[in-house]
């Protein structure tokens, strides 16, 4: 159904690592450690600076792939990866885009579901890998149906 799209990648979109931001999400994942949050900390911290949290990048926009048919509602999120390279420092630029890395359908009790793999890349501004994410989202065959019509 989606196989089409493996390898497609969506454009860059810079976005920046805000304090503010990085305050309000530690605030709602209830992870408000110092290296977060308290500037003194950070920049008596081996980093010299303030990080975000690892799973911060939930909050970067990625760009469209084109053409790319998901519904915005009724997709189950299957399982989500990082890796990093270093962590993202408070202030920074970054630079991501979305790559879809694989698609394929297995029978389950309800019915045909596809598995749609997304890679996500957060790059910095000389190009170079920060992090990656790689998640997995279930297309049900209610969603599936809905999809070719």
């Amino acid at each position: 159904m989606l196989e089409a799209y493996i390898g497609t990648t969506s454009k860059k979109i810079k976005n920046i690592v805000e304090r503010g931001l990085v305050k309000r999400f530690a605030e709602s994942i209830g992870d408000l450690h110092p290296i977060f949050v308290d500037e003194e900390y950070g920049r008596k911290s081996r980093y010299g600076q303030n990080i975000a949290p690892p799973t911060f990048p939930r909050v970067f926009e990625y760009g469209e792939i084109e053409g790319l048919p998901l519904p915005k509602k009724g997709l189950i999120h299957g399982e989500e990866t990082y890796h990093y390279e270093r962590p993202l420092f408070v202030g920074e630029k970054i630079y991501c885009y979305s790559e879809v890395k694989d698609y394929y359908e297995k029978q389950g009790k309800n019915g045909l579901m596809g598995f749609f793999i997304l890679k996500r890349f957060g790059e910095d501004s000389n190009g170079k890998v920060i992090f990656t994410e790689e998640q997995t989202v279930i297309i049900t065959e209610t969603v599936r149906k809905a999809m070719t019509v």
